[in-house]
């Protein structure tokens, strides 16, 4: 039998020990916040709880409020796009545009600098796989101008695999998990990209060693004048510190070594005062020359030859400042093609003007209705008459005082109205024939031509002899992993319509022959 004393000293012992395993804490200091619950209420130590003995009593409202918190600090990853990094800095106008476009900051001169957020990210992959994958690159860029912010969404390629926003969701289906097995699949994915061959450009990047990152806006707009005049342009932002790729040799070993690669070299060369730069020109295009060009103008599977559509250095990018809270500022950062300035307009191409609808809404699913007030995305100066919702903290609407009316009141005006600066009748594309129900876009031979150009040209935009080997050496090592040979063979005639060289390369590597009659969109 145990005497009490003895009772309370083991009890003694009990607590003494139990306060030394605890980890060591700072406790009141001047110089720190004290800690507190979601409430504010001081709280001694996050490790503590009410209990009896060993047994818990459930009325800790700080164990309540800690476990409650932690399930619910996920929010939904982003569906495409979930693997990603980013970084804050600033646009500066370098060339007066003026004749080009009244989009600020271009209109405010030579010299204007607005502060931008930019983020770089895979496209299929989780949050948390590598971001070395074999992947296209988004490469997306918030400015936030004192017209409204300007969302640039681009891609580190100068073309995409669909042209019509129908196909994008299947697309993306395509390239994620198998719902059979939830691994990556080879076969569904050639599967996919053997039956819409206009995706056959992108491809051949993609298996390529580019992994530039380059910026295109790949999609055609519209940018217009104080004085209602337009052009078609395209934007590209060109890397100064140079372009180095992994090979699929080096991917494969860094993957082992470190999944976030890419995301550790932007922060550390940021850190180090290395900031990373970016020259912005664009790619012009007169309404006349847009009617009158080969392919279609508004094709985002097409580029503009630089040498027929000259670049035009009108800016430059720097990032120099690392997120303090990367879920904050980097996580909460979201992107909208539709978030433009007066003098930038979207052209009428039909992956475009579903992504105008799209990016928003899966920004309104993701962070909530009001995600514009979140501070990463706010603009500079918002006033209208949104109002409610979840999470809105503001008041009202942005610089509205909270009891202004929510409606254009003629007695109690809470806002003015600012003209539209040109008619947007005048800029818009004409469309000719009856409304149809069916893909935008047949498959043609024009759809092989400048996939021929990018692999057998040679000059700055088109491959090496090494970039070719790799072309040919990467995709026969993917299509040696399809596993339906009507795949294969339909994934390797694509490649011969582009040239019958480059095809005959891949089929002696998957032990086929070329199809002796190819149907190359003719």
């Amino acid at each position: 039998m145990v005497s009490s004393s003895s009772s309370s000293f083991f009890q003694r012992a009990h607590v003494l020990l139990s306060l030394l395993l605890l980890p060591t804490l700072t406790f009141a200091n001047d110089t720190l916040p004290l800690y507190t619950d979601g409430g504010g209420h001081p709280v001694s130590s996050p490790y503590n709880y009410q209990r009896v003995d060993s047994s818990q009593i459930l009325q800790d409202f700080y164990l309540i409020d800690t476990l409650s918190h932690f399930v619910r600090e996920r929010i939904p990853e982003r569906l495409v796009h979930a693997k990603g990094s980013g970084a804050h800095g600033y646009f500066q106008v370098t060339r007066d545009i003026s004749n080009i476009t009244m989009a600020a900051p271009f209109s405010e001169g030579i010299g204007a600098k607005v502060p931008l957020s930019m983020r770089f990210s895979t496209v299929a992959g989780e949050a948390g796989s590598p971001d070395t994958n074999r992947d296209p690159r988004g490469f997306a860029i918030k400015m936030r101008t004192s017209k409204g912010i300007w969302d640039w969404v681009f891609n580190n390629t100068p073309v995409f695999f669909v042209r019509d926003p129908t196909k994008f969701p299947l697309f993306i289906h395509s390239q994620k998990r198998d719902p059979q097995t939830n691994l990556r699949n080879p076969t569904i994915q050639w599967d996919y990209w053997s039956q819409n061959q206009e995706s056959i450009y992108q491809v051949m990047i993609l298996f390529s060693d580019r992994g530039s990152m380059h910026g295109w806006g790949g999609h055609t707009y519209k940018w217009v004048t104080a004085e209602g005049a337009w052009h078609y342009v395209k934007i590209k932002v060109i890397s100064q510190q140079g372009i180095k790729n992994f090979n699929a040799t080096a991917a494969k070993q860094m993957i082992a070594d470190n999944l976030d690669w890419n995301t550790q070299e932007l922060e550390s060369r940021i850190d180090a005062g290395k900031f990373p730069k970016w020259t912005v020109a664009i790619q012009t295009m007169t309404p006349e020359q847009g009617q009158k060009w080969k392919y279609d103008v508004n094709d985002i599977t097409k580029v503009w030859p630089e040498d027929e559509f000259p670049l035009l250095e009108v800016g430059e990018i720097v990032l120099d400042k690392n997120p303090q809270n990367w879920f904050s500022e980097i996580e909460q950062l979201s992107f909208s093609p539709g978030n433009m300035p007066p003098g930038a307009e979207p052209s009428n191409d039909p992956v475009l003007q579903a992504r105008l609808f799209a990016y928003s809404d899966a920004a309104r699913h993701r962070l909530g209705p009001n995600h514009m007030e979140i501070p990463v995305n706010c603009p500079i100066a918002v006033s209208n008459f949104q109002r409610a919702g979840y999470m809105r903290v503001d008041g009202g609407a942005g610089t509205l005082p909270p009891n202004s009316a929510n409606y254009p009141s003629s007695f109690n005006p809470p806002v003015s109205f600012a003209p539209r600066p040109y008619n947007l009748s005048a800029i818009a594309d004409p469309i000719v024939g009856p409304p149809v129900v069916s893909s935008s876009f047949q498959l043609s031979t024009k759809d092989f031509e400048q996939p021929n150009v990018l692999f057998n040209q040679i000059g700055a935009q088109e491959f090496t002899q090494e970039e070719r080997e790799s072309l040919v050496s990467n995709v026969i090592a993917s299509l040696q992993q399809v596993t339906i040979k009507s795949i294969q063979q339909r994934s390797l005639d694509m490649f011969a319509c582009v040239d019958k060289t480059l095809g005959s390369k891949i089929a002696a590597g998957i032990d086929l022959k070329v199809s002796s009659t190819l149907f190359c969109g003719a």
